[in-house]
């Protein structure tokens, strides 16, 4: 079994070296990753453009390729360019946060499983849900750091890469959204539906007080911020019992949820123009 591993963190993130790490025993994999961050940029392509493919070493030694594009620029190059044979199986992630809801085409994690499932593979999307209480630690100089804890996100995404080996894929189904929470409390897969969002969002200026460091943390020191804003979201509180949201977070443990890319609605019936 031959896997594509990409993301939109960058292919330097803890994730996708965890990715590799889950399913490297069960299959071939080649990593080919944005070279920086590329978060919310969905599913954005470069078209006519040159872009630059270096290789690099992975924090295990291993071997990896960056690009100077978005992970479905990723997607697409390691697929078409850089593996002889065209993968078995894409695996974006695991993404560090959040992607559920309708909110997922905004995903670069998701849209660059969009983007395998285009080119006739089908996909896993994963990530992992920092809890913003669990999640974070404090060193003895008092300095914040997040704690990457990918031990439950590697075994599920190792066991449905195992299934999917032994099974196939099911059918009717384009990729899989895989959600997990770092501070869980079952460690049983629920087969969801998509949240209606994921995000409230809300536009901001400098006359904010509630978020006006948040708005002056991109600043430089020479910029005025008088004709600037930002838009800044929050996760959505309550989710419908059945949904990624509400097994991610209310019964905090992993969500899987089935995909298919063809977004058409079939009960459009008595409707004329």
């Amino acid at each position: 079994m031959n896997i594509l591993i990409s993301n939109d963190d960058g292919v330097f993130a803890p994730g996708i070296l965890a990715a590799k790490q889950a399913v490297e025993d069960i299959a071939d994999v080649t990593v080919v990753a944005p070279d920086e961050n590329n978060s919310s940029v969905g599913r954005r392509l470069t078209l006519f453009k040159h872009l630059k493919i270096t290789p690099c070493t992975l924090d295990d030694g291993s071997e990896a390729y960056s690009v100077s594009g978005s992970p479905a620029d990723s997607v697409v190059i390691g697929t078409e360019y850089v593996m002889k044979d065209k993968p078995d199986l894409i695996i974006t992630g695991i993404n560090q946060g959040v992607n559920i809801s309708s909110d997922i085409t905004s995903s670069g994690t998701v849209c660059a499983a969009f983007e395998a499932v285009s080119l006739g593979i089908p996909a896993i999307a994963a990530s992992l849900f920092m809890d913003p209480k669990t999640s974070y630690r404090q060193d003895e100089n008092g300095e914040w750091h997040l704690n990457y804890d990918f031990t439950l996100a590697k075994k599920v995404l190792h066991d449905i890469v195992l299934k999917i080996k032994n099974e196939g894929f099911p059918d009717g189904v384009d990729l899989f959204n895989l959600n997990v929470p770092s501070n869980y409390e079952s460690e049983e897969v629920k087969i969801t539906h998509l949240s209606h969002k994921m995000l409230d969002k809300k536009v901001i200026d400098n006359t904010d007080e509630q978020k006006r460091e948040l708005f002056k943390y991109h600043l430089k020191d020479n910029q005025n911020d008088d004709d600037l804003i930002m838009i800044t979201p929050d996760l959505v509180s309550e989710y419908k019992k059945g949904s990624d949201g509400y097994a991610l977070m209310v019964e905090k443990r992993p969500s899987l949820t089935p995909l298919n890319v063809d977004m058409t609605c079939k009960n459009l019936k008595s409707w004329q123009i």
